[in-house]
């Protein structure tokens, strides 16, 4: 069994997907992992990540974000 505790919900404006991060932990124990569920219309894409790979993803996006021009 696992526990589903909600991290951030977000909607992309200009496609309408909706991405919604979730931490994973198994009642067993063991290492928590971030689910990441982009729902596009019907269709769903799931995948857990271990913190590491999380850490370099954020990073990522963040040193994209902050090469972008400012509204």
């Amino acid at each position: 069994m696992t526990r589903l505790t909600p991290v951030a919900k977000l909607r992309v404006p200009l496609g309408g997907q909706e991405i919604e991060l979730q931490q994973l932990d198994h009642v067993a124990g063991g290492m928590s992992l971030l689910r990441t569920r982009i729902r596009e219309k019907s269709r769903f894409t799931v995948f857990d990540i271990d913190p590491q790979t999380a850490q370099a993803w954020g990073d990522a996006l963040l040193r994209w974000a902050q090469t972008q021009p400012k509204d």
